[in-house]
């Protein structure tokens, strides 16, 4: 599972059980209690007989049944959905075997399907260039090619447009061409292609060929050649794009404003078609997938993983370092003479093939372009690889011992029932007798992590992980028979049909009543579905409990014995314990036998404890989900219906979502962060029914959020003020006006008109990360990325930022580097040198290329929210800042309607003037870079702080900045500068 969740000063122990050997793929699934990712229900991918040896799937269905014909208003009828989506859902396959999901979005139920015409109409081109550059753009773009000079792809024949027997028209028709009158309701379009191939399938002489390859395909194509045409595409019409690689799966999407959807839709499939994998870029790319590899290595999962892979059987693919670095990619191949290039494009030719892939597709209205579904139709690799020959993984001697390390289908119900029983944290739970009893806890979570490290074809791991106090480490093995005896207490008892029901009945009311998701998200998540379960299942199958079959649960919890579990202990407690070093990621760990008592206690029939026992019944699922009748005009902002000297309310009765739910959000008084702990057993039913709960200590005092169903939303508000009034030793709460306002206006310092240099050593001696921030005070994306990270290859992340700090405005640029490479002023100076190139490139801006950036912008600013909560906190912003502008994105589409580039120019001139106000924050990591050996003194002294309150280590500056103002104590400095007026923006 995912880390436990850190809730004390005491550092994060974890206890772990058993592996389980059910197989079965990786899918996203909802959490469960504790944190928990419940295993996703059934799916005959993966399935096993009750031998245990792998079933096959069911024979392929005829035309007819995989692609019914189309009723009005509905959609595929064979796919099941959620009451409440209007979405409509189209599944096709192509001879070639690829699989593909036509997603419709519409709004309004009473459009019909017609032959021809769409609801929109798409914009093909634009006045880009077709590389998806400016026209205008540096001498490096100038190898872009017009259309003329390289022939596209050949349509495919007849013969291939028919799909199992269907026509491409038949398969999904398009809605007719009604505009909807409120322009608000635009949503993003988007697309997802899951290639059923990830890091299992890497070369034992190439770790993280599979890792490398998701990038290069996306550096141009041969229709597209320019390098980072598409990003800039994407950018200047709203959209984003990502990839990434799983142990068998690669997934890539992208979404873009609708209207510019089949333009995108072309560059993108051109990846997959003729990408260029241009030779010279691969040394650059090799150094954003290392620069990755060193801000993975410090991440104590990403540790425990490689350290885990590494305990399986020789030969299994869990061995393999997935993600990849200069190592393997670079200098070893260079080495032993590999030709590099040659063994990349054979891995795409092989792979990157139809049959292993699903391709999603979601628009508004229209989703009927022809090239979406067969774009691909060409592709044929080499057969598909399996893994199914691979059993009895961890069956080894070095799997069943203690690790310590130091710390900088049908198969999947029962680990469903499972997790979601062992991450309770209510009455009679493992953590409610470990920290009642002992207190020797704090945080658990059980179950299986999306991960395909956790779930995959060849086994599924269930981990249980606990956030152990001081006096827990002292007893880890006391803390793991407990976990033992829980699970054997769920092998006495044997499945219980209640409580089966209960989280099948809290799944189908979370899935009827879902919020809607984003375009990108919704089809990332279903083209990787849809190599899991049959059609009918695709929307329900990681969601729903479908069948009770407490013989198969049964024969899963026979298999949590301690005999097949490995422990790991992590801690900085165990500094200096841990003399091995695992070769990727460097963790340093140490292996011992269990010790000797334990070992003997554990072999036998040993005691149950009689304070462990089933949850009870659930007071907080909701059974009344009727909407309340209206109660309060119908208005579009919050208004305030309450206004007293201890407080006000602010309400809004919601008549757009129409869902029988409900969010409350409250200020009061600021409170030390352990109440959520005294919370969680009490409160853990309503988590486990869906009623979320937050308690977060801000700036303004302690917020409370709660929200879900209405029916019981109440009583999980009067439990949480009743704890809250327990925890105050008051009785029942008694507010008293404030002395000032709240919540409270808080101001910003004036910087001085200088650059500034913040400069400190990070607390972590082994982490060679550096993080570089340069502030202006007083919003540019693509061109940043490109020139900071594509060109310079200066770190993996580098994103600029908007700022608003109490109505003070400015923006940021953010590098992560490495202290192995750059020293981290030089990357500073780089960030200046960037804005002299973006001033330039600005200058050159046409009025009509201002006029299309903030016309996209102002799409962006008109989509509607996806669900109840993105409104809510909108308003809650405007409540809490004391501005109450709840029209401001109105107000922020007018003033767009008239920017100009002298506006522009004028702006950047001023930030950039004589007068600019810059202020540089550096965390240093450690390398050569930054000559450490002048810091030998601190390195002696930063172990013994790990997990205490070490101090910060300010820096001078270096010769790159040596004329900058460096700041030697931050209070002492801010204590010299004048505070800012509050701003509010009113209009």
């Amino acid at each position: 599972m995912l880390p436990a969740r850190s809730a004390a000063p005491a550092p994060p122990e974890r206890v772990m059980a058993p592996a389980s050997p059910f197989p079965a793929p990786r899918c996203h699934w909802p959490r469960t209690p504790g944190g928990a990712a419940a295993a996703p229900p059934c799916g005959w991918v993966g399935a096993r007989s009750p031998e245990g040896s792998p079933s096959l799937p069911p024979p392929p269905r005829s035309a007819a049944a995989m692609v019914p014909k189309a009723e009005p208003n509905r959609g595929d009828p064979a796919i099941t959905k959620a009451p409440g989506d209007t979405k409509r859902h189209r599944y096709i396959k192509l001879q070639n075997g690829l699989n593909a999901l036509l997603i419709s979005d519409i709004n309004n139920v009473d459009e019909e399907f017609s032959e021809e015409g769409g609801a929109e109409s798409e914009i093909e081109t634009d006045n880009d260039n077709d590389s998806g550059t400016d026209s205008k753009d540096d001498g490096e773009n100038s190898d872009s090619k017009d259309d003329e000079k390289v022939k596209p792809e050949e349509s495919p024949s007849d013969l291939d447009m028919e799909i199992e027997g269907l026509a491409v028209e038949e398969a999904w028709a398009e809605p007719t061409g009604k505009k909807d009158e409120d322009e608000s309701t635009e949503k993003m379009s988007a697309a997802a292609l899951c290639v059923t191939v990830g890091s299992f399938c890497d070369p034992e002489d190439l770790p993280g060929l599979a890792h490398f390859l998701e990038d290069m395909v996306f550096l141009g194509s041969l229709k597209y050649p320019d390098e980072n045409g598409f990003d800039v595409f994407l950018k200047k019409h709203g959209g984003s794009g990502n990839a990434s690689t799983d142990c068998e799966l690669t997934v890539f999407h992208f979404d873009i404003q609708q209207q510019y959807f089949k333009a995108a839709l072309d560059r993108w499939a051109q990846f997959f078609i003729h990408p260029l994998m241009i030779r010279d870029a691969i040394n650059r790319e090799v150094e954003a997938i290392d620069n990755e590899y060193q801000l993975a290595k410090p991440c104590d999962a990403n540790r425990w993983e490689v350290l885990l892979g590494s305990l399986a059987r020789p030969g299994h693919p869990m061995r393999k370092f997935f993600l990849g670095n200069a190592e393997t990619l670079k200098h070893e191949p260079k080495k032993s003479n590999i030709d590099f290039y040659t063994r990349l494009k054979d891995f795409w030719q092989n792979y990157y093939s139809a049959p292993y892939m699903n391709l999603v597709v979601q628009s508004k209205g229209n989703t009927r372009y022809k090239f979406c579904i067969f774009f691909l139709s060409n592709f044929c690799g080499l057969p598909k690889p399996s893994f199914d020959h691979l059993t009895d993984h961890f069956d080894t001697r070095e799997f069943h011992r203690l690790y310590r390390g130091e710390r900088p289908g049908t198969v999947v119900k029962p680990l469903r029932y499972i997790s979601w029983l062992v991450g309770h944290e209510g009455k009679d739970s493992i953590l409610s007798f470990l920290r009642k009893k002992y207190l020797w806890a704090v945080a658990l979570s059980g179950g299986n992590a999306e991960t395909g490290f956790e779930q995959n074809s060849t086994y599924s791991i269930f981990k249980i992980s606990v956030t152990l106090t001081s006096e827990g480490y002292e007893h880890f093995y006391e803390v793991a028979s407990v976990v033992f005896q829980y699970m054997k207490m769920l092998q006495k008892v044997g499945p219980d049909k209640r409580i089966w029901k209960e989280i099948q009945k809290i799944n189908d009311n979370e899935f009827s009543f879902q919020d809607q998701v984003g375009p990108i998200n919704y089809v990332e998540n279903i083209c990787e579905n849809m190599h899991l379960f049959c059609k009918q299942d695709f929307l329900t199958g990681n969601q729903l409990l479908f069948d009770y079959k407490p013989e198969v649960i049964a024969e899963a919890l026979d298999l949590f014995c301690p005999q097949r579990a490995n422990l790991c202990l992590l801690s900085t407690n165990n500094e200096g314990k841990c003399p091995l070093k695992e070769r990727w990621l460097e963790m340093q760990y140490s292996v011992e036998d269990i010790e000797q008592y334990w070992a003997a206690v554990w072999a036998f029939d040993f005691e149950l404890n009689p304070d462990l026992r089933h949850p009870e019944e659930n007071e907080y699922l909701a059974t009344d989900f009727s909407l309340k009748a209206p109660d309060f005009p119908e208005v579009d902002y919050p208004v305030k219906v309450l206004n007293t000297p201890q407080g006000c309310m602010w309400y809004r009765k919601d008549n757009k979502f129409r869902k029988p739910e409900g969010n409350v959000l409250q200020v009061p008084i600021n409170i030390v962060h352990i109440l959520p702990l005294n919370l969680s057993e009490p409160a853990c039913g309503a988590d486990i029914a869906k009623l979320e709960y937050k308690l977060v200590a801000g700036e303004h005092g302690l917020i409370i959020r709660v929200k879900g169903f209405s029916h019981k939303l109440p009583l999980l508000l009067q439990l949480i003020i009743d704890h809250l009034s327990d925890f105050m030793s008051a009785g029942k709460l008694q507010f008293t006006p404030l002395a000032h306002p709240c919540p409270v206006q808080f101001r910003v310092v004036d910087l001085p008109n200088t650059h500034l240099l913040c400069k400190v050593k990070t607390f972590n001696k082994g982490d060679a990360n550096s993080e570089v921030t340069v502030y202006y005070q007083m919003h540019m994306e693509e061109p940043c990325f490109s020139f900071l990270r594509t060109k310079e290859t200066l770190g993996y992340h580098v994103y600029p930022a908007y700022r608003n700090n109490s109505g003070i405005i400015g923006f940021s640029i953010s590098v992560t580097t490495q202290a192995t490479k750059h020293n981290s002023e030089f990357v500073d100076k780089k960030i200046e040198e960037f804005l002299l190139y973006f001033e330039e490139k600005m200058k050159l801006l046409t009025e009509d290329a201002v006029f299309l950036q903030a016309h996209s912008l102002i799409n962006t600013k008109e989509y509607e929210d996806t669900f109840l909560g993105e409104e809510m906190d909108r308003h809650w912003k405007e409540i809490v800042s004391q501005q109450y502008l709840f029209e401001k994105l109105t107000c922020e589409i007018e003033a767009l309607k008239s920017l100009t580039k002298e506006d522009l120019i004028e702006w950047f001139q001023v930030l950039r003037g004589k007068d600019r106000r810059t202020l540089s924050i550096h965390v240093v990591g450690y390398g050569e870079q930054e000559q450490d050996s002048e810091f030998a003194a601190v390195s002696d002294v930063q172990g013994p702080l790990l997990g205490e309150h070490p101090q910060l280590t300010f820096l001078p500056p270096s010769s790159y900045m040596k004329n900058t103002a460096f700041i030697r104590h931050i209070k002492d400095f801010t204590s010299t500068l004048n505070l800012l007026p509050y701003h509010k923006i009113l209009q």
